[in-house]
């Protein structure tokens, strides 16, 4: 059996030769097999898809590829690989073979994300797929799994087992707990890069370096866990990300652009072939939708997302589980289409009360979905005891986000309304009540998607 160290990308992180040059100043390394995967379409069209989608809105430099981050992705998997190495039981449970396939899954992990992936996903419609199973179409067959098998060695289903399937075994849990977990290498790129798009410093708040060489495996043996000289390190992911997602991905700006998406697909999805649309790059979905549009509802939604001039709904109401948490509680993780129906009540309400018209399409309900952000539960190593103790429990940083759901934290309930009725609604002072109303009478009635 080979030894990791025999791995070619490994050996080729410390040589100057056969790079590619990503932000901000790294090299990553290619070998030839490497270069042969990501120039394939399927890869390639990961250059046309937009790392963030509507948070270019609002912070206007953000506008990386998934290809970037990919290969950021990439680099970080071998970074990994390389410190995970020198521990006697990753060694010991992990193959060069193993590792290859991390490696790979790592540089494809983002294959099956089409334009705006994850609002539309939020919406949880019939028909759209979880971008994990819609990529096994790629691996499965075509130009990338003939590269996986010619240059690699590696079966397709191999890899799409890792990206897609719930790890079954030791060896699986750990190979997963590197992609997909609190410490995992796609947040350790993501945060960095999509902060350094986006032109704040939120993100880069951390030390990677010390992060990666204090990975180890947990007391199971069967995950990621730090040494605790990674503690303070840990601690500033934690709250980079904790800022990152109040800031930029849950921006109140970026979220008016999201709930406006959110309802024109909603709108347009029964008369759209789905898996045409997302294998489309960004560009031309954006002309797809708009032309499905045609001169209905979802138009005007639409021209103010990508039209000459952008539009954004105002912010109207806003709540959190800190402020008006009865009204956050009874919103938040509801299906989309019941928060629909709810703001239909809700707009019916609130002519009355302003003693003009608001459509449905002209008030739109943004909360956090029924999917649910990893929470950051990591344990520490302390060598000198030889104990394993959950990083919330000695952090007191961590320890104050661990006590809820992440997302309560981080994201909240909105209302956003149509410009041209924010002045009128603004001199409502009954607006939580009529809210709460909206929610009982829609709580009471049939509804469906």
């Amino acid at each position: 059996m080979r030894e990791l160290i025999e791995i070619p990308e490994l050996h080729l992180l410390d040589s100057r030769q056969s790079l590619i040059r990503i932000p901000d100043e790294i090299d990553v390394p290619l070998s030839p097999r490497v270069r042969q995967l990501i120039d394939t379409a399927e890869f390639r069209r990961l250059s046309q898809i937009s790392q963030l989608g509507l948070v270019s809105l609002v912070y206007p430099a953000a506008h990386h590829s998934r290809f970037e981050h990919s290969l950021g992705v990439y680099r970080m998997a071998l970074l990994f690989l390389r410190q995970l190495a020198h521990d006697e039981r990753f060694a010991a449970a992990i193959s060069a073979e193993d590792a290859e396939v991390l490696i790979v899954a790592a540089l494809l992990h983002d294959l099956g994300h089409w334009p705006f992936c994850h609002p539309i996903e939020d919406l949880d419609l019939p028909g759209v797929p979880e971008h994990e199973l819609f990529a096994n179409s790629f691996l499965l067959e075509g130009e990338v799994a003939d590269t996986l098998r010619d240059d690699w060695g590696i079966q397709p289903r191999d890899v799409v087992s890792l990206l897609s399937e719930k790890p079954r075994d030791r060896r699986s849990r750990i190979l997963h707990s590197i992609l997909s977990g609190p410490i995992d290498i796609d947040k350790m790129d993501y945060l960095t890069r999509d902060s350094l798009h986006a032109g704040v410093p939120y993100g880069r708040n951390f030390d990677r370096q010390r992060l990666i060489g204090s990975l180890c495996l947990n007391e199971a043996g069967d995950g990621l866990a730090l040494n605790v000289k990674g503690k303070t390190a840990a601690e500033m992911m934690v709250f980079a990300r904790y800022v990152m997602f109040s800031e930029v991905y849950w921006h109140h700006a970026v979220r008016s652009a999201t709930a406006m998406l959110q309802r024109a697909f909603y709108l347009l999805h029964g008369d759209l072939d789905l898996d045409s649309l997302f294998r489309l790059d960004e560009p031309r979905m954006i002309e797809r939708l708009c032309e499905a549009a045609g001169s209905g509802p979802a138009a005007d939604l639409l021209d103010g997302l990508f039209g000459p001039k952008r539009r954004l709904y105002k912010r109207f109401a806003e709540y959190s589980l800190f402020q008006q948490p009865e009204i956050y509680e009874r919103l938040a993780r509801q299906p989309y289409a019941w928060l629909v129906a709810c703001g239909e009540a809700l707009a019916d309400r609130l002519s009355r009360a302003i003693g003009r018209r608001v459509a449905p399409d002209e008030l739109l309900f943004d909360a956090p979905p029924v999917k649910l952000e990893v929470q950051f539960q990591v344990d520490i190593y302390f060598p000198k005891e030889h104990v394993y103790r959950p990083l919330g429990e000695i952090s007191p940083v961590v320890k104050t986000l661990a006590q809820r759901q992440f997302d309560d934290y981080v994201k909240r309930v909105r209302i956003y309304v149509h410009a041209n009725l924010i002045d009128d609604l603004r001199s409502l002072n009954n607006v939580a009540e009529l809210v709460n109303d909206a929610i009982t009478a829609t709580a009471d009635t049939e509804w469906s998607s």
